[in-house]
């Protein structure tokens, strides 16, 4: 298309020179040792060098391979830039001093060309700089494109792939940097514009969630705006043995900006809810027994749920017969708002065989890998062998939005479109927070936001709220309520960045 390839390079190099001056805080000071590769990979890292030399920094170049006529190898000599060739180096001694006094390795060996098995002098400089960072964890790693090592497609790593801090991929996200193992080796991914045109993505159906999409996806708020304005939820959650999931969830649709959030739950469990929720408005539930909702409370449901836009339905609501024969009766009823399905509901729903047939139109489904694994009828290990495949294969089977909750959770439309969050938190691997997720779905569905979008847009405030408690808490000891006061700071964050 008329782009030379030595622009791409140059691009891609000064890229990820910028990150790391950023990551850093300023480059200089900073010893930086560069593995420059045979192919393009190894080009961007000597334009890399360029610059961080240019910028302050004290560079090396180890030269895993030869490279013949290199206009950007030429550019690095010239600069007085140190460059050992790794075919003068028998035993990697040298390459060893070099690595004993770097600061930052920039990993630019190999990125999305055919896969080899990591031998000789890759697999020795790889396997040396793993040993160093576990001497030396300050020790920061740099991965151009990929971790070298790392399929681009499928996750699967080398025995000799490197751990890297961060990884700037160039022009588009790779879906490997996604798949376990090879996301535990990518560290926080940023990702490089080169100059590949826009044009060239059409078509592709899957999506990486940005918070440029998110801004541009939040509702507005109207200075003349009154509480019907930012939608109403109706929340059916909660029994005797999970009475915090009815708290989280119905707080999860207040705190993404719902203007009205209803309750229902059974009758004797509202004067304790009640001393958590004050601004929620409550629907009781006849029960069957105490904390179990009667079948009755169907009828209820159904007369009172043309007055809201979404509902949510299965939180904590337990998995014994006559809860189940109560959700199974409110999902099947017509008339009822856009529907969010989340934990209890998805359990029953896998008992029915065909579901999404008797639930003709659109839902959003929230299931963990498990949930997902009973719906489907899979096993947990093949859905997380490939998120999107399955998501997507079961979004478009069912005829739903499908959110499979878990790290770099994923988004699926009914029309094959998949989006892919870039996060991956282990603090909130805890109860509850799937309760506030729904919840905030849910929230963001009441105030008029498509079915795809309102699940995309849940999945990104409440990753980003988990990252700021992360960065206050740390992410072992967090909790779903944590999360509770930051999703409206994460959506002022958003806002700020306008």
């Amino acid at each position: 298309m008329g782009t030379p390839a030595s622009v791409l390079m140059e691009n891609a190099g000064r890229a990820v020179a910028e990150e790391i001056q950023r990551q850093l805080a300023g480059p200089g000071g900073q010893q930086v040792l560069v593995l420059s590769g045979p192919g393009n990979n190894g080009g961007d890292g000597l334009v890399a060098a360029r610059y961080l030399h240019d910028w302050g920094a004290r560079v090396s170049v180890y030269l895993c391979s030869q490279r013949g006529e290199d206009g950007n190898l030429e550019k690095v000599r010239q600069r007085g830039i140190a460059c050992l060739s790794a075919a003068e180096d028998a035993g990697l001694g040298k390459f060893r001093k070099l690595l004993d006094t770097a600061t930052c390795v920039v990993d630019a060996l190999f990125g999305t060309g055919k896969l080899r098995p990591l031998e000789g002098v890759f697999r020795g400089v790889l396997e040396g700089v793993n040993q160093a960072k576990r001497a030396r964890p300050s020790l920061f790693i740099v991965a151009v494109d990929l971790p070298s090592g790392l399929n681009a497609d499928t996750g699967e790593v080398d025995p000799a792939c490197l751990r890297a801090d961060i990884t700037v991929t160039l022009g588009f996200p790779k879906p490997g940097l996604f798949r376990f193992p090879g996301a535990e080796m990518a560290g926080r991914i940023f990702v490089a514009d080169i100059g590949i045109p826009a044009s060239l993505a059409e078509g592709i159906d899957n999506e990486m969630i940005t918070g440029e999409w998110a801004r541009a996806a939040l509702p507005p708020r109207p200075l003349n705006a009154n509480k019907g304005t930012f939608g109403r939820v109706l929340v059916v959650a909660g029994s005797s043995n999970y009475l915090g999931a009815a708290y989280l969830a119905a707080s999860g649709a207040v705190r993404v900006g719902a203007g009205l959030v209803t309750l229902a739950a059974p009758a004797s469990l509202l004067a304790v809810l009640a001393a958590k929720l004050t601004e929620t408005t409550f629907l009781p539930l006849p029960e069957v027994q105490p904390g179990v909702p009667a079948l009755p409370a169907a009828d209820i449901i159904a007369r009172e749920a043309g007055h809201y836009q979404s509902l949510l339905l299965g939180c904590g609501l337990g998995q014994g017969p006559p809860a189940m024969k109560f959700i199974s009766s409110v999902f099947l009823r017509p008339g009822l708002p856009a529907l969010v399905l989340d934990a209890d509901a998805l359990n029953t729903l896998a008992q029915v065989p065909g579901w999404w047939r008797e639930l003709s139109r659109d839902a959003i489904l929230t299931p963990h890998p498990g949930e997902m694994a009973r719906l489907g009828k899979l096993t947990v290990a093949g859905v997380q062998a490939d998120r999107v495949a399955i998501a997507r294969e079961k979004a478009g089977e069912w005829r739903k939005t499908v959110v499979l909750k878990g790290a770099y959770t994923v988004v699926a439309s009914p029309g094959g479109v998949c989006r892919v969050n870039p996060v991956a938190n282990p603090g909130l691997a805890t109860a509850g927070t799937g309760d506030v997720l729904s919840g905030a779905i849910a929230g963001l569905v009441a105030q008029g936001l498509s079915l795809f979008d309102a699940a995309t847009l849940g999945v990104y405030l409440h990753a980003a709220a988990g990252e700021m408690v992360r960065a206050s808490l740390g992410d072992a000891g967090m909790t779903a309520s944590d999360l509770l006061p930051v999703l409206p700071l994460a959506i002022r964050e958003l806002k700020k960045a306008e």
